[in-house]
C-alpha cells in the first residue's frame, strides 16, 4: 500500500489504490480531520484523478478509528470575511461534486464523529456503512450559523423534511442507530468491522460493468432534479447506450451460458 497515489505525497489527506479501490483518507487527525483548504484541494484533485484512472473501480472515503471528520476546522474558519466563507464553501462543494459526479461508486466508511462538513461528506457519497459508536450532527446553529455544504440540500433526499429541520435546527447529535432509522446510512456494523465491510462490498461492486455502474449512477443521480417522464426518458437513453459495450453482450452471453461474466468496461 502506497499512501501517495500517482507519485504525490498529500499533507491533509491519504490516498492510495488496492484492489481496485481507491481509498481516500481524511489525515489530519490533530485537528480532528478539519476541513480546511488544503484538505479541499487535494480531496478533489484525487477524486477527480480516481474518476479518470481505469484502475479504480470504487471508492472508499474514510477517516481514523476515532474520527471521519469534524467538519470545519473553526480556528481557520472562524476568521474568514464573507467572502473568504464563500470561497471556502465553493472548495466543499468542488469536493462533493467530485464525489456525485464521479465515474466510480462511493463508499463512505464512517467511523467516530461527522459532524456538519464531515456529515455532508457522507451524505454525498452513494453508500454509508456506519460503526456502531458514530455520531452524527450538523452543530452549526450553535455556532451562530447554518450548515453551508448542502446539509439543509441533501438530507432531505435520503431522509424526511422534519427530521432534517429537527436536528438544523436543535444541533443535537444522533447516534448510527437513528441515523439508519431515518434512512441517512445504509448499514451499522461493529466499529473493527468497519473498512473491512467496506472494502467487501467495494470488491463486489467492483466486479460489476464499470459503464453499467456509471449509467445507473448518473440515472439515479439524475432522478432527484427530474420529472419522472423526463427521468424515465433519461433511463431509456442509458440503459439503450449499454447495448453498444462488450459488457453487455459479455454479460448477457454469459448468463445465457450459465457462466460467470467477466467485464472489462468497454
Amino acid at each position: 500500500m502506497a499512501e501517495n497515489y500517482g507519485g504525490v505525497s498529500y499533507e491533509a489527506v491519504l490516498a492510495w489504490v488496492e484492489d481496485g479501490i481507491g481509498y481516500l483518507q481524511f489525515n489530519r487527525p490533530k485537528a480532528m480531520n478539519g476541513v480546511n483548504p488544503k484538505m479541499l484541494s487535494e480531496a478533489t484533485e484525487v477524486l477527480n484523478a480516481y474518476s479518470a484512472d481505469p484502475e479504480v473501480r470504487v471508492i472508499i472515503v474514510c477517516g481514523n478509528e476515532k474520527v471521519f471528520c469534524a467538519g470545519a476546522d473553526l480556528p481557520e474558519v472562524s476568521k474568514l470575511n464573507a467572502f473568504e466563507a464563500r470561497d471556502y464553501l465553493d472548495g466543499v462543494h468542488r469536493v462533493q461534486t467530485a464525489l456525485e459526479d464521479n465515474h466510480k461508486p462511493s463508499i463512505a466508511a464512517i467511523r467516530g464523529l461527522a459532524l456538519g462538513g464531515g456529515f455532508e461528506f457522507a451524505l454525498s457519497s452513494d453508500i454509508r456503512i456506519a460503526a456502531d459508536d458514530a455520531t452524527f450532527a450538523l452543530p452549526e446553529i450553535n455556532l451562530g450559523i447554518m450548515p453551508g455544504g448542502g446539509g439543509t440540500q441533501r438530507w432531505i433526499r435520503s431522509g424526511s423534511i422534519c427530521t432534517a429541520k429537527y436536528y438544523t435546527f436543535t444541533g443535537d447529535f444522533f447516534n448510527a442507530q437513528q441515523a439508519l432509522q431515518m434512512d441517512l446510512i445504509n448499514m451499522v456494523v461493529p466499529a473493527a468491522e468497519v473498512m473491512e465491510r467496506a472494502k467487501k462490498i467495494a470488491i463486489k461492486i467492483s466486479k460489476k460493468s464499470a459503464l453499467a455502474l456509471r449509467e445507473a449512477k448518473q440515472c439515479i443521480n439524475a432522478s432527484m432534479s427530474l420529472g419522472i417522464k423526463d427521468g424515465v426518458r433519461f433511463e431509456q437513453v442509458s440503459w439503450a447506450m449499454l447495448f453498444a459495450s462488450e459488457d453487455q453482450k459479455e454479460g448477457m452471453g454469459a448468463f445465457l451460458q450459465g457462466r460467470k461474466a467477466e467485464f472489462k468496461g468497454k
